[in-house]
C-alpha cells in the first residue's frame, strides 16, 4: 500500500504531529483525531488532494449501498467526481504541489475515505513535484467537472454516494 502527504512546501524533511487547525466534531472517542497527527492519504483516494492547499472542493464516488440509477446519474463512467468553483481552475493550471511519499509502517488506517495517521514524526521516502493539476484527474478514472459555484451540490449529502467536503468555508457563497 502507499500513503501519501500533499503540500505547497518543496522542502519539509520531516513531518511533525500536529493538530488540525480547524477542530471537526467527532464521534464519541474519536476526539483525539483533531489532535497532534501526521495525516496520509492512501493513492486510491490521492485525487482528493491533486488541488491548492485552500481550494474547495466537493469530492464523490460510489458505496456499496448506492443505486446503479444515482451512480449513473452523478458519476456516468466515471470512478469518480470533483467539483471545483470556476474561479479556482486558473490556480490549478498554474500551481505546483508536492506529493510525499510516506513508509506505510505506523500509520494506523481510520477506515474513512483513505485517510490514515500516524503519532510520530514521520520521514517522507520521496518527493515528487505535481504541475498541471487540471491534468491529473482523469488518468486517475476522477472527473474534474467546474462550476460556478459549490452551494447547489449542497444536497449530495443526502444521497447514497460518499460525498466529502474539502475547505468548503472558503468557497464563494456556502454557509
Amino acid at each position: 500500500m502507499r500513503l501519501f502527504h500533499f503540500s505547497d512546501d518543496p522542502g519539509i524533511v520531516a513531518f511533525e504531529p500536529r493538530s488540525v487547525r480547524v477542530p471537526s466534531a467527532r464521534a464519541p472517542g474519536r476526539e483525539w483525531l483533531n489532535g497532534p497527527l501526521v495525516w496520509a492519504i492512501d493513492a486510491d483516494h490521492d485525487f482528493m488532494y491533486l488541488f491548492p492547499r485552500d481550494c474547495p472542493r466537493i469530492l464523490l464516488w460510489a458505496t456499496a449501498d448506492t443505486p446503479e440509477a444515482e451512480q449513473r446519474r452523478w458519476l456516468g463512467d466515471w470512478r469518480a467526481v470533483a467539483y471545483v468553483e470556476r474561479h479556482w481552475l486558473e490556480r490549478l493550471e498554474a500551481e505546483t504541489i508536492h506529493r510525499y511519499e510516506m513508509p506505510a509502517e505506523g500509520f494506523e488506517d481510520l477506515g474513512d475515505a483513505g485517510m490514515w495517521v500516524a503519532r510520530r514524526r514521520v520521514i517522507p521516502m520521496e518527493r515528487t513535484a505535481i504541475s498541471r493539476l487540471d491534468q491529473e484527474f482523469a488518468p486517475r478514472g476522477v472527473e474534474l467537472r467546474v462550476v460556478d459555484t459549490l452551494t447547489p451540490l449542497k444536497g449530495l449529502w443526502g444521497t447514497s454516494l460518499h460525498v466529502s467536503g474539502i475547505r468548503l468555508r472558503n468557497a464563494g457563497d456556502w454557509e
